[in-house]
């Protein structure tokens, strides 16, 4: 099962400049609404296949709107040998910058 780490650790490893791979699994109309600056955006649907956009060498930090969609995707990704976090609560916690 995918460690699961709080929104506040991802934005403080981002502002430390830590290399964070961030991959939104919401749908399109939600991303329009903005999506943590750098993120990779693949909807859940999409994940197996897409997934030769992805490096299975990288950890990838896995965000939908509210955490239930990211943790299938992690189920999804680990079962086809990525490595993976689930960022709990998902866009509705986050409170770091935003693209739009």
């Amino acid at each position: 099962m995918a460690k699961q780490v709080p929104p506040k650790t991802v934005a403080h490893r981002l502002q430390n400049g830590e290399d964070v791979l961030i991959l939104d699994v919401r749908e399109n109309n939600e991303v329009e609404d903005g999506k943590i600056p750098g993120a990779k955006h693949i909807p859940i649907g999409h994940i197996a296949l897409r997934q030769d956009e992805l490096n299975k060498n990288e950890t990838y930090v896995v965000v939908c709107q509210s955490g239930n969609r990211s943790k299938a995707a992690c189920g999804i990704l680990e079962a086809l040998g990525y490595k993976v976090e689930d960022m709990v609560g998902g866009m509705n916690d986050w409170n770091g910058e935003l693209d739009k």
